[in-house]
């Protein structure tokens, strides 16, 4: 395992990070947290919203006996753990009751990164940051994130966080070969504001770790499943998209490396990637994603992925926006 700093903050987290958005209620999902600690890995991401705070439950089991000090722990706030329109968001309210009930469910007395899922059009950034002073104030977060936010909205926070002393030192973004949106305006602003990126969706739901192949879906797929992860990896199994992503792995192959493996070492050739978040379902998913740390790509290499993907990656600082949805009870973040 390699280790970079967050941004220009002193907190070093893995290169490659661990999140259980959809694998924390697997027969394994503790087994992978244990094998992520035993590979080295420091950073754990998981959210209050997550299965209604099952994720950070099944985290916690994973990491018992692991030295609290070892690891970062990252949750977020945003969408209610439960139905109900009074719930949700960046209030005051809303934060400090969904802080406690992650430590409650983490058994811990402080996170060490706690990101903001999204930007909340109903509650005054002031508000916002204004908890959060008094959260970081009484030791219960150390550092705050935000999570796909518009370069905008990320510069207004952090005039907000100075003033206030919060100390944000990161951003997490979807970021992959083939979602390269926060390129053009969102990473060279936190570069500015000496923001770090923790990177997410760096497999495109399975589709870059060549899970897939034309009206191939393995049983034990999230395509093959169904809910929330269905609805997301469907839009990305056309045709013509798949027929661009198989020849990566034989440029995998050359490298010597899994899909996957290219995948997630492509991410972090940018140096202001400081992890790259992956989830498991089966610990030696964890074993072969972690073996990406530290590999550097040729730059021929990168040049023959961005010609086998050509049209099919999307640049567009637009698609960042993310519309006012937080009253829904499903959190649509990885």
């Amino acid at each position: 395992m390699r280790y970079r700093n967050l941004g220009t903050s002193g907190l070093v987290v893995s290169e490659v990070g661990f999140g259980n958005w959809l694998t924390h209620d697997g027969g394994e999902s503790e087994a992978c947290v244990r094998t992520a600690v035993a590979e080295g890995v420091t950073l754990f991401n998981t959210a209050a919203a997550w299965g209604g705070g099952a994720a950070e439950e099944s985290l916690a089991r994973g990491l018992a006996g692991t030295p609290r000090d070892d690891v970062v722990i990252s949750t977020g706030a945003f969408w209610p753990e439960e139905s109900g329109a009074a719930r949700g968001g960046l209030s005051r309210k809303s934060l400090f009751a969904s802080l406690h009930g992650s430590l409650r469910r983490l058994n811990t007395d402080y996170v060490d990164l706690y990101h903001l899922l999204r930007f909340d059009y109903h509650t005054p950034l002031e508000e916002t940051f204004t908890a959060l002073s008094d959260l970081v104030r009484q030791g219960k977060v150390h550092y705050v994130a935000t999570s796909e936010w518009t370069a905008e909205q990320i510069q207004q926070a952090a005039g907000l966080a100075e003033r206030h002393r919060v100390p944000l030192v990161g951003n997490q973004p979807q970021y992959s070969m083939l979602w390269r949106v926060p390129e053009s305006q969102v990473i060279p602003t936190c570069e500015r504001l000496g923001i770090g990126q923790l990177a997410t969706a760096a497999l495109a739901q399975g589709v870059l770790a060549g899970r897939y192949g034309a009206g191939v879906f393995p049983a034990d797929s999230r395509a093959a499943g169904g809910g929330l992860a269905r609805a997301l990896i469907w839009p990305l199994l056309t045709e013509d998209l798949l027929a661009r992503v198989e020849p990566l792995r034989g440029v995998a192959g050359a490298c010597g490396l899994t899909m996957a493996q290219l995948a997630l070492a492509w991410v972090l050739q940018n140096p202001l990637v400081a992890t790259v978040v992956v989830g498991a379902s089966r610990p030696e998913q964890v074993r072969e994603d972690t073996a990406a740390a530290g590999v550097r790509l040729d730059l021929d290499v990168l040049g023959q992925i961005d010609q086998l993907l050509g049209t099919f990656v999307q640049t567009d600082p637009r698609l960042t926006f993310a519309p006012p949805q937080y009253r829904s009870a499903d959190p649509l973040t990885l």
